[in-house]
């Protein structure tokens, strides 16, 4: 099933190593080569995230000379800031109306909270020893009698 391309943008901005990779494809084009040199993977690896950026339409693979070299395209990236943008003005008129709302509010005195007495603890009384029974008295062996 097809996605849009808002959903595909969002999607692959939500992995830091591609967000990082488009960070530096602003600074201009550059091969999988250069864009792998930072980090502890595979080319193959940057390779496979190269293709979700531009599968969203955040980049531009291209060949100069035997490079293979990725550029930036900011279209969708406008899309999806002018997008989030529109929520952003939803939210600052919901939270003015809520500011003004609880301006209009009068202002309520606090309440006195009564100081907490401290409760006297029973003392603990000491735990009773059992008895231990005596030790048997040492018998003589001679005449049987203890």
């Amino acid at each position: 099933m097809p996605r849009d391309q808002l959903s595909q943008v969002f999607s692959a901005l939500a992995d830091p190593t591609r967000r990082d990779i488009l960070t530096r494809l602003g600074q201009g084009d550059a091969t999988v080569s250069d864009l792998a040199e930072p980090y502890a993977i595979s080319l193959p690896a940057i390779s496979r995230h190269l293709k979700v950026l531009e599968t969203a339409g955040l980049i531009t693979r291209g060949r100069r000379a035997q490079w293979r070299t990725s550029s930036l395209r900011a279209e969708p990236l406008q899309e999806a800031t002018t997008w989030t943008g529109h929520l952003a003005g939803l939210w600052d008129d919901r939270f003015g109306r809520l500011d003004a709302h609880l301006a209009a509010q009068p202002v309520a005195q606090p309440v006195a909270q009564p100081v907490a007495q401290p409760v006297a603890q029973p003392a603990l009384a000491e735990p009773a020893v059992a008895e231990q029974p005596a030790p048997p008295a040492p018998h003589d062996e001679e005449d049987g009698r203890r």
